[in-house]
């Protein structure tokens, strides 16, 4: 699972699964990660930082060990 901290009000710290993403929307400041059922997280993380887990987590479960 990978960290983010929602963006809003309370800032709550959640687990996601990378796999269910569907896709990343980045605007300047804040990226909304789109996942595979159509919700929307807007994420405190830079894209480059959300990239970067998910990265370690796909490494530390032991897939796609050749991403950098």
């Amino acid at each position: 699972m990978v960290r983010v901290t929602l963006l809003g009000t309370q800032r709550q710290e959640i687990f996601i699964n990378p796999h269910q993403i569907e896709y990343i929307e980045n605007d300047k400041h804040n990226p909304t990660l789109v996942m595979l059922s159509g919700k929307r997280l807007r994420v405190m993380e830079t894209l480059e930082t959300v990239i970067k887990r998910i990265i370690l987590y796909r490494r530390n479960i032991g897939i796609f060990k050749n991403e950098i």
